[in-house]
């Protein structure tokens, strides 16, 4: 399992194809060995075991080799959305997550993890495709918007929905 260790940690920074090969190459010997030789049912299971759950992970694996930056671990990853958390609950004050995070959690997650790690520049922004920008901007807008019906027919049910009923019988049916 050492050896595994090895493959993955990527000492020499090789790319998501190399490693991968070099990963499976290391998966069928282990196969190999462990029906060749005799070991113990525990040790038998465990092999076993190990080879099912890489199998289902697939190319899954590997993805960290892909994306620059991307942590290798779900441990890893879950410390980056740990981090964002505290950061922003120490920015706004609250002792709990802010709100915000789960109406703009799409665009202040990758942009707190960006600017972690390096400054954003003019160039970067301008480099934006304005259609892609705009259609972000207007499902984020729809999310808010949504959010604001529901809090409002939670906090007042029955003037939300004499709104509605006023609005309806507005509406003309064709004839």
């Amino acid at each position: 399992m050492d050896r595994a260790a090895a493959i993955l940690a990527n000492a020499d920074k090789a790319d998501a194809g190399t490693v991968c090969r070099r990963y499976r190459r290391w998966l069928a010997r282990l196969k190999q060995v462990s029906q060749q030789r005799p070991l113990s049912p525990h040790l038998r299971a465990a092999v076993q075991h190990f080879l099912k759950v890489s199998r289902s992970y697939g190319n899954d694996l590997f993805h960290c080799y892909r994306i620059d930056g991307l942590p290798r671990t779900n441990n890893a990853m879950e410390q980056v959305f740990g981090s964002v958390r505290y950061h922003e609950r120490r920015a706004s004050g609250r002792k709990v997550g802010s709100p915000a995070i789960v109406l703009y959690g799409a665009v202040r997650l990758p942009a707190a993890v960006l600017t972690r790690n390096e400054s954003v520049t003019v160039a970067m922004l301008a480099s934006v495709p304005h259609e892609r920008w705009r259609l972000l901007r207007a499902e984020l807008e729809r999310r808010r918007q949504s959010r604001c019906l529901r809090y409002r027919f939670r906090k007042r049910p029955c003037a939300y929905l004499a709104r509605l009923e006023e609005v309806a019988s507005k509406l003309t049916l064709p004839s």
